[in-house]
């Protein structure tokens, strides 16, 4: 006799959605196809060395010093804006919710007054626990230092409660937007000037041109909290300012806007930097940014570079951010939940 005719309490057969479902798979069939040059061939897919992973499977890590809960960096955004209010404190409960870090868009404007502070005031949402970078220019704080106004960006962070700055470097833009600032030095020596004169915690940052060898050369050899890639992919602020500059400036430099580096190169410039510099590489945290268009794309240059990293995102998180909290939350917790799935069953090549 088998022995499941034994069993005192039988197995039933219970899906009452059963001939939907089946219903479903013969309409869709046809538009379920994929082809092989549509195959994302980054990754071995290994169905059977994993689990579905169950809620908050992410592994804590240590991140600019503090814990987080998602490889995930909100990268900076907005300030000033009729829509900043909303979508910093949007993000700042999303980070809090699920364990990211935070850079704020350019606090320019409160380094002289405080009329927009509300709308970077998030400290007391996303909590004392995680990461919150307040954003100034190279330009900026190449006037602060030309001006004696160092004060000003300490001042600033007081009043945001911010762990450190993020420096954004953007020489194209600048030169590119009609009300535009002019650097007098080298980023670089701007940033160099402002570690040796202050104790605050840097990280640096392109537009969204990325950066190459050299430039990532220096900044690698200076004590760094982290070095954000900004590469190109995502939204180009040279080409966003040409847009909004006359029609012959749009025809002469027009093809400035296509030069830079994606953030699968700059990857591969920071491993062989790595290799390179050795112990004279100081700054060993990276922010991978720039065309980074969903968890499989964060999920795969993580895997690929040779330094502690989390992946950043703009426009992903700046879409579903305007409106209600749900909308952005139901979105953080679709790219979390993919991370972890990638993590149980693919394989980087």
């Amino acid at each position: 006799m088998d022995k499941l005719e034994n069993t005192t309490a039988p197995w039933h057969d219970d899906d009452p959605t059963a001939a939907d479902r089946k219903k479903d798979h013969i309409e869709l069939a046809f538009q379920s196809q994929v082809g092989r040059a549509e195959l994302d061939g980054r990754f071995y897919y290994e169905p059977l060395l994993g689990a579905h992973p169950a809620d908050n499977s992410l592994s804590p890590f240590s991140f600019l010093g503090k814990t987080l809960r998602a490889p995930i960096w909100v990268s900076s955004m907005t300030g000033g804006t009729e829509w900043a209010h909303t979508i910093n404190h949007n993000l700042a409960r999303a980070c809090r919710d699920f364990g990211m870090g935070m850079g704020l868009g350019s606090c320019r404007s409160l380094l002289f007054g405080g009329e927009t502070l509300k709308d970077f005031d998030v400290r007391h949402l996303i909590g004392d626990d995680l990461p919150l970078y307040a954003n100034l220019g190279v330009a900026q704080v190449e006037q602060l230092l030309d001006n004696g106004e160092l004060w000003r960006a300490s001042r600033l962070l007081d009043k945001l409660k911010a762990d450190g700055l993020i420096i954004h470097v953007n020489p194209l833009q600048e030169w590119l937007q009609p009300e535009g600032d002019r650097f007098k030095k080298p980023p670089i020596e701007t940033i160099a000037a402002l570690l040796e004169k202050t104790d605050i915690p840097l990280i640096v940052k392109e537009v969204g041109q990325g950066m190459g060898y050299e430039s990532l050369k220096a900044l690698f050899q200076l004590p760094l909290q982290a070095v954000d890639f900004a590469a190109s992919g995502g939204t180009n602020f040279a080409k966003l300012e040409l847009l909004r500059s006359d029609p012959v400036n749009q025809e002469i430099f027009s093809q400035l806007a296509q030069v830079g580096h994606t953030a699968e190169e700059m990857v591969h410039l920071t491993n062989q930097l790595k290799a390179e510099l050795g112990s004279g590489m100081q700054c060993r945290q990276v922010i991978i940014s720039g065309g980074v268009r969903s968890f499989l794309d964060g999920y795969h240059l993580m895997n690929k570079l040779e330094l502690p990293s989390v992946y950043g995102q703009a426009s992903g998180f700046l879409k579903h951010a305007r409106g209600s909290y749900k909308e952005l939350y139901d979105y953080v917790e679709a790219q979390v939940q993919g991370l972890a799935l990638a993590k149980a069953y693919l394989r980087v090549k």
